[in-house]
């Protein structure tokens, strides 16, 4: 039977993803100053990341219509999943389970399912490749749904950001705790909740420190790494991406790893320099 694993363009995907046929990106999109910018294949990071540094507010983003994510369900395979951005964090999830419900009710019988992924980025992308896995094992329909949904409650999400920008422009950060922060060099180290909201662990004088406590953090929650993918994403630094995985890759034995850099939506929210990990 065949398949498809739509995932919101706030999920990275691979070379090897984008080729399998199997993967449907549907974009969200970003504005700037009045400007959007469609997040998919044209998406300049370096021109985006250049536009907010310069643009004294926040950048925002709107998710895709009930109607875009309708005609990707109706892309002629027996079974299609979809996998979107946490819903405490955007409205993608909710789009996308109404055009799932618009779907429907044209083809009642159809075998479709939406995640919502309580992450972000890679974090999708992990469970992009776990809805694969499953269908590649001759799974059910109603298997992979449980099998996915309890791989997503046992997933965690770490992230670093080197620029707080975006923290202060959209009013999570005061302009003189951002500037203090600065100018101190305080790095914060954010992780997910497991109902998909954002939280601070903890912070450190300088990034090093601060990846240090990061993955000091990641290897005391996880647990049995040899049955699970390390995957990392990162905003313009693939140098520190490598530290990162070289220092987990020696403490923990994961089965395989990803690194990818963000895109769009993911870009937005790490900013320039920004790492995400999630196990």
């Amino acid at each position: 039977m065949s398949y498809k694993i739509i995932i919101d363009s706030c999920g990275e995907l691979s070379d090897e993803m984008k080729k399998s046929g199997v993967y449907v990106s549907v974009p969200l999109t970003l504005m700037v100053e009045g400007e959007s910018i469609v997040d998919d294949e044209s998406f300049d990071q370096a021109s985006f990341l250049k536009k907010v540094a310069e643009s004294p507010n926040c950048p925002k983003s709107s998710c895709p219509s009930p109607e875009r994510y309708r005609e990707a369900f109706d892309c002629g395979a027996d079974r299609v999943y979809a996998v979107t951005l946490s819903a405490n964090l955007s409205g993608s999830y909710n789009s996308a389970v109404l055009g799932q419900n618009i779907y429907l009710e044209e083809r009642p019988d159809a075998k479709v399912y939406v995640f919502n992924s309580r992450s972000a980025s890679v974090g999708e992308t992990l469970i992009g490749l776990k809805i694969q896995e499953c269908e590649e094992k001759g799974m059910a329909f109603e298997e992979v749904v449980d099998t996915v949904e309890r791989y997503i409650a046992g997933q965690n999400t770490w992230f670093v950001l080197e620029n707080l920008d975006t923290l202060r422009k959209n009013g999570r950060l005061s302009k003189v705790k951002a500037l203090v922060a600065t100018a101190l060099r305080i790095k914060p180290v954010m992780a997910s909740t497991p109902e998909g909201e954002i939280t601070q662990l903890d912070q450190a004088r300088g990034m090093n420190k601060a990846l240090i406590k990061m993955v000091d953090a990641i290897v005391e929650k996880t647990e049995h790494p040899e049955k699970k993918t390390l995957a990392i994403s990162h905003c313009n630094c693939p140098g520190r991406a490598k530290i990162v995985y070289d220092a987990l890759m020696e403490r923990l034995p994961f089965r395989d790893a990803v690194v990818l850099d963000t895109a769009g939506v993911s870009t937005m929210y790490a900013n320039d320099g920004g790492i995400i990990v999630v196990v």
